[in-house]
């Protein structure tokens, strides 16, 4: 699929009502040594708009055999096209990617409470998520607030979080400006991802519309925002088009990945400041590619020794090394995804196993990780899921 196709769809989401009752999903239980159980759940969000999908998909994933088996489908959900999970696993958060909502040019965000024992998952509220296309959420360590990144409004926003874990009115949105050099995708801002480091004291939203990876100051009580004083934004190559942002496990690397050039950015990041200073970047494309690719993803591997990102169009996952003295990372391989347009992908926590979603074939593959090179081999386990996009794995209730 080529590039220009996605905004296509974007501007063609269709509005419509969110949800009904009865929907479950299974909670997650946290270990410092790891997951308790040997079966993880991995939830599955999806666009319904341009596919067959009745919604968010669950399943359970054998962590010995990387063997999936269908769990529950969690239907009439409206373009869930991005799940977030508080740290404490009680409460799923997912952005509807609408383009109109509640007769406004909006998507929206949504809450669920998944009860601990049973794992049922039911409703609390959804918000207008003050901007169309929202694609991108993530909550703060605190539990106290949800971040989006909105597309098509090319802004992000910030919604508290009530003690039962409903989302309350929007405290702070903050508009991106600004355009890049490819008159079919940079015409404005598109905020692609919002992140924050882990003492919740700086946020990063990948604007790919601008060529920026916006730096804000996070206030986690009162949920505003500021521009960084030390560094507003860094500055990706003109064209790059950033997407997504990574933390390395260690707290002084971060890894941007730029969709419209296909290349992956290493930097150095000071924590103290919210500084990011440019280590390198490289082509997440094999050498011997011809023709049209975008990239999507972007990961690394909880031993801090591997990055992992996906390519639509070469349709592989790009595997490097990282040398944690540096921050510089070197090509490893592409390993074909066995399917088409990888959208978002995950590594399980023990980093044994990558699933890859393939969002037009319209299916997730399981990927074995050898811990010693990296290197990605498939399992032989692979579930059908129409238009797959997002991944999430959290171990199950023992």
């Amino acid at each position: 699929m080529s590039i220009g196709k996605e905004i296509t769809r974007r501007e063609f989401l269709s509005a419509g009502g969110i949800y009904a009752a009865g929907m479950a999903l299974a909670p997650y239980v946290r270990s410092q040594s790891g997951p308790r159980s040997k079966e993880l759940i991995l939830y599955v969000g999806t666009y319904t708009s341009s596919s067959k999908s009745k919604g968010i998909y669950v399943y359970g994933f054998d962590l010995e055999t990387g063997m999936l088996t269908r769990r529950q489908t969690v239907k009439d959900v409206v373009d869930p096209s991005f799940l977030a999970i508080d740290r404490n696993w009680k409460y799923l958060y997912a952005v509807n990617e609408l383009v109109e909502y509640e007769g406004r040019s909006s998507g929206a965000v949504s809450a669920f409470a998944i009860e601990r024992k049973t794992g049922e998952l039911t409703f609390l509220n959804s918000r207008p998520s003050l901007g169309a296309a929202p694609c991108h959420i993530t909550t703060s360590k605190n539990g106290k607030f949800v971040l989006v990144a909105n597309y098509v409004g090319g802004n992000v926003s910030v919604f508290p979080v009530a003690p039962n874990g409903s989302l309350g009115p929007a405290v702070d949105m903050v508009q991106h400006t600004g355009s890049g050099p490819n008159k079919d995708r940079q015409m404005a801002p598109h905020a692609h991802s919002i992140n924050l480091d882990r003492r919740n004291r700086y946020a990063f939203a990948a604007d790919l519309g601008i060529d920026k990876v916006m730096i804000y100051t996070f206030d986690d009580k009162k949920g505003k925002l500021k521009p960084n004083a030390g560094q507003p934004f860094f500055q990706t190559n003109a064209g790059a088009g950033p997407r997504h942002f990574a933390f390395h496990p260690n707290g002084k690397f971060a890894f941007v990945i730029n969709e419209l050039d296909s290349t992956v950015t290493s930097l150095d990041y000071d924590s103290k400041i919210g500084k990011l200073n440019e280590i390198q970047t490289v082509s997440t494309l094999a050498p011997d590619f011809k023709g049209v690719s975008a990239c999507a993803d972007i990961h690394v591997s909880p031993s801090g020794r591997f990055l992992y990102g996906s390519n639509r169009g070469e349709d592989s996952i790009a595997v490097f090394r990282i040398d944690e003295n540096s921050g510089k990372i070197e090509h490893i391989e592409n390993t074909p995804t066995g399917g088409k347009r990888p959208r978002n992908f995950v590594i399980d926590p023990t980093g044994n196993f990558l699933l890859a979603a393939n969002q037009d074939t319209g299916n997730v593959v399981v990927f074995r990780i050898d811990s010693r090179s990296g290197k990605l081999t498939k399992s032989g386990n692979s579930i059908e899921i129409p238009a797959p996009v997002c991944l999430k794995l959290v171990p199950a209730n023992d």
